[in-house]
């Protein structure tokens, strides 16, 4: 039936603009599903017809992908960016820190920027903050300013690590994006510590590098 093979012909696809999605956010550092997604349909020649992946199949082909690719070179980064992150928000501690993107869900690769959300009370006084402390960074705008978008980013390197603080006015933090995970200090301190442990249970001879 024409259903049917409609039916077929836009799962088949898909599933190809996911696979696409994920193989640009592990080997292009795109970070922004919706961006690798629409930019994978475009690429297959996707029309507004076809049914496009979610978040969740992208992210499932992600970790697949780096199963297959970076099985060994994905966990030390992830590694090296959490205890980055536990850096910058020790660093950041006054203005409410909180850890998302890939560094959290574990889906960071060799590209990935570590991507921090601040809460504080005034977006002026984290740029003081920075040049009291002689520390180089670079201000961005939103593109389109509109609901759920930080006021500023900043963006630096952390060592290896580069680095988007992204800041919201104090309101927004109790009130998460939809579908978005989100850690405190303590929380990625946990999640390092059981990296460090599953990798000493693999290789008891081998201490992770901090």
């Amino acid at each position: 039936m024409p259903s049917h093979a409609h039916s077929q012909r836009s799962g088949g696809l898909r599933r190809e603009i996911a696979a696409l999605a994920a193989r640009m956010m592990a080997e292009d550092g795109i970070s922004d599903f919706g961006f690798a997604k629409r930019k994978a349909a475009k690429q297959l020649g996707a029309t507004v017809a076809d049914a496009l992946p979610n978040n969740t199949e992208i992210e499932a082909e992600l970790r697949a992908w780096q199963a297959l690719y970076q099985d060994e070179e994905q966990p030390e980064r992830l590694y090296e960016m959490r205890s980055a992150a536990i850096e910058v928000m020790r660093l950041l501690a006054d203005f409410r820190p909180y850890l998302t993107g890939g560094a959290l869900d574990g889906t960071a690769g060799r590209y990935s920027e570590l991507e921090i959300e601040i809460f504080p009370e005034s977006a002026k006084d984290v740029e003081i903050f920075f040049l009291n402390q002689d520390f180089p960074y670079e201000h961005r705008e939103p593109r389109r300013p509109a609901p759920h978008t930080p006021e500023a980013v900043l963006s630096f390197d952390w060592g290896e690590v580069p680095v988007k603080v992204a800041i919201y006015p104090t309101s927004a933090e109790r009130t998460p994006r939809r579908g978005q995970e989100r850690a405190r200090l303590a929380q990625v301190e946990a999640l390092l510590a059981a990296h460090a442990g599953d990798d000493a249970a693999a290789d008891p001879a081998r201490t992770p590098s901090a």
